[in-house]
């Protein structure tokens, strides 16, 4: 078994998996739970290699089912300052233990959570329409940052869902540029990966078995995103990135 994943190590990670799946076409927020689950369950830096893998299976469902749904300009301003962030990233990753990275991967859950907290509360009575343009540091820095943390944690999700709440894309768009999003910085970051020594056959071997759950969690998720409100869909989002930082802090 890879990683000697036995009984209920396996159980959370298939379901781990079926959440990734969840979280790519229906509630995105659902990826930090995820990852936090396999960053528990898996040696922390290994387990950010075999994440990547499942990852990159479900966002290309993803794309396939949200095609037209990306906010390209959004997209546009923050793909270019991604590429410095997954760099800082791997340097983390090259000189980070087990121990290091999950306490890492939790604080960076927790300011994400925090800082949507903010944007929602200020922007609560505000019109989706009326968004304004970002200013381009805001989104040098949120591609940055996102680009640090989908590296050490496959958490880019909670940093750029601060920037997609903040320009009022509904859910269709949110889903959407989420996917295109973090396809491209994950296809960017199996190089690096494998340079720092996370990727080997056990990561392909974990991948291969757990890729039918993550297949499912796609559909599921796809039903799913048709059944809940706007409001509902911001408010899981936040609460399971804030779930899975508080289990990465305490483990």
């Amino acid at each position: 078994m890879p990683f000697d994943l036995a009984g209920p190590s396996l159980v959370a990670a298939v379901l781990a998996a079926l959440v990734i799946g969840i979280s790519k076409t229906g509630i995105s927020g659902l990826g930090a739970l995820s990852a936090a689950v396999f960053a528990l369950v898996l040696p922390t830096r290994e387990s950010t290699a075999a994440v990547l893998l499942l990852l990159i299976v479900a966002d290309v469902v993803a794309i396939a089912v949200y095609r037209r749904d990306a906010n390209w300009r959004l997209l546009r301003h923050l793909l270019p300052a991604i590429i410095p962030g997954l760099l800082v990233g791997a340097l983390i990753l090259n000189f980070s233990d087990n121990t290091l990275l999950r306490r890492w991967i939790g604080a960076l859950f927790i300011v994400s959570v925090v800082i949507q907290l903010v944007v929602a509360w200020r922007r609560a009575d505000q019109d989706l329409a009326a968004a304004p343009a970002m200013h381009p540091a805001i989104s040098w820095l949120t591609g940055g940052a996102a680009g640090v943390a989908t590296m050490t944690a496959n958490a880019a999700g909670p940093i750029v869902t601060v920037y997609l709440i903040a320009s009022r894309v509904d859910k269709r768009q949110f889903l959407g540029t989420m996917a295109w999003f973090t396809f491209i910085g994950n296809l960017l970051k199996v190089p690096l990966s494998f340079g720092v020594g996370l990727m080997g056959p056990g990561t392909f071997a974990l991948a291969l078995l757990l890729a039918p759950a993550v297949l499912i969690g796609t559909w599921l998720g796809a039903r799913l995103v048709k059944r809940i409100n706007q409001q509902w869909f911001n408010r899981v989002v936040l609460g399971t990135s804030l779930i899975a930082a508080i289990a990465l802090l305490v483990s």
